[in-house]
């Protein structure tokens, strides 16, 4: 019998980090693969937390992210939240940058085990999976989690269905089950990384290799003591973090924001190369649960309905004699003539097109414009912030134009720039304006000029949206020409 996932403290953990360099030129440094968006409306985010949020008995959801995405991925929940029957806990641990899952996975056990007990089960998700069949989902993590109450660590293998190269895989003992009846657990051979496509074959013919989901089942102590074995110099390095790190809790929320110095002291290492490449005490659950990690723009092609040519398209196109496409453009309508089997993606500031059999080559794109410094690689013209959003309309070596929405109640920092001044215009809403020693109301089709050198801050302090067109000008006019005084969301200039 699998024991009742009611009877057990489940927390599920979910680990959004990553640029998912793949799919540029959607995904970028500051709006990752878990935030874009289905053609349901859902993010593959707001899909992961909903995934764990309805499992039986689960009364936290612990999310490991980076600093930066703390307030977007609060959005992200916050739309998706009354889809869950009951309240949960939304719990965070804030990165300052990209450390690997080790790391990430010490620093949420850590939490868990100070929180809930050493005892709790951890479900470790990633947030840019999609699992189609909830159901078999939930079977394959109630079957997890009798074995982790055992003190096993537990990874979920997929029942492959092609000799793909593109996952690393499990090879398991299939002959020694570990429990009884459906989803039984059974003991982990080896892991082994993305093969070649002969050994993948090799593989499949076997009947003994699953992929690997990257997904785990596992008590926080059982983790921290494999870790105490297997990776000593991660644990430690992250329990001084943790014990060096903001903590803040109220109501509903919990929050852990680590210290960059001491999380930089941590080393960088994967949890199957740190703990369960090496551990003994690994099973893996094999299921057929609709998994896909939606690792390239083939992948998310798929999920559209191919017409009677094979195309798939999201947005408008004007297609002749085209074939085996996937087109998708949010804003322009997109021609084509006479291609086929090519990958056309569309954005305010950037375009691909890519062959369908080269979809995983993209990554080098992405590379390419990380090391040249250009922001294309980090920032789309729309950049979300804690108080809303900014949209560059356009921009020149000397001036540049936004609109700036700001949400009722959402405030800018009390700031001032060095070499730039800023005209504001209001055009829908009303805002609430610090210019220098002076503050005042500014209403639509009203304005008001920041020299360089004033501090200025405006606020929303209205109930309907605060909508601004700002035009700055200067001789230098980067996001980074930027001094905050003070900052209700905590982003103070050292």
């Amino acid at each position: 019998m699998i024991s009742s996932p009611q009877a057990i403290k489940l927390i599920p953990t979910i680990l959004c980090g990553g640029a998912g360099s793949r799919l540029w030129p959607i995904s970028r440094e500051m709006h990752p693969k878990p935030f874009i968006r289905l053609a349901d409306g859902q993010s593959l985010l707001q899909k992961a937390w909903i995934r764990g949020a309805v499992l039986p008995g689960v009364i936290d959801i612990l999310t490991v992210t980076n600093r930066e995405l703390f307030f977007k991925t609060e959005d992200e929940y916050r739309e998706v939240s009354d889809s869950v029957p009951s309240a949960l806990t939304n719990s965070f641990i804030l990165e300052p940058f990209g450390r690997n899952t080790a790391p990430a996975i010490a620093a949420a056990a850590l939490h868990v085990a100070d929180t809930h007990g050493g005892d709790a089960l951890m479900l470790v998700l990633a947030a840019d999976h999609l699992i189609a069949d909830q159901d078999a989902f939930a079977r394959a993590v109630a079957a997890a989690a009798q074995l982790a109450q055992q003190g096993k660590l537990v990874t979920f293998g997929i029942q492959p269905e092609a000799p793909d190269t593109g996952y690393g895989y499990i090879e398991a003992d299939l002959d020694s089950p570990l429990t009884e009846g459906q989803g039984a657990g059974f003991p982990v051979l080896r892991f082994v990384e993305k093969p070649c496509l002969e050994k993948a074959k090799e593989y499949l013919a076997s009947g003994r290799y699953l992929w690997n989901s990257g997904m785990f089942c596992f008590s926080a102590g059982a983790m921290l003591r494999e870790m105490e074995q297997h990776c000593p110099t991660i644990l430690a390095a992250t329990r001084e973090c943790m014990a060096q790190s903001r903590k803040v809790a109220g109501k509903g929320f919990a929050q852990v924001e680590l210290t960059p110095e001491t999380f930089d002291q941590i080393p960088d290492d994967s949890i199957d190369y740190a703990v369960m490449e090496k551990s003994a005490n690994v099973a893996v659950v094999p299921c057929s649960i609709g998994w896909s990690d939606i690792g390239s723009w083939s992948a998310l092609g798929d999920l559209t309905v191919a017409d009677e040519k094979g195309n798939r398209i999201q947005g408008e196109a004007q297609l002749f004699d085209v074939s085996e496409c996937y087109i998708q453009s949010n804003e322009r309508i997109v021609g084509a003539v006479g291609v086929n089997n090519l990958i056309i993606i569309d954005t305010p500031d950037a375009i691909l097109v890519a062959d369908r059999g080269r979809a995983q080559d993209v990554k080098h794109l992405y590379a390419s414009l990380k090391a040249s410094g250009h922001e294309a690689h980090k920032l789309h013209r729309t950049v979300y912030r804690p108080w809303g959003t900014y949209t560059i309309l356009e921009e020149n070596t000397h001036y540049k134009i936004k609109r700036i929405e700001v949400r009722p109640g959402g405030k800018l920092s009390l700031q001032m720039h060095h070499h730039r001044s800023e005209h504001w215009i209001v055009v829908s809403g009303a805002a609430k304006v610090t210019n220098g020693d002076r503050d005042m109301l500014v209403n639509i089709n009203e304005s008001t000029y920041i020299p360089a050198g004033h501090k200025h801050r405006v606020e929303n302090a209205g109930v309907v949206d605060l909508v601004m067109i700002e035009v700055q000008s200067g001789e230098y006019l980067g996001e980074d020409d930027i001094v905050r005084f003070d900052d209700k969301y905590g982003r103070i200039s050292p």
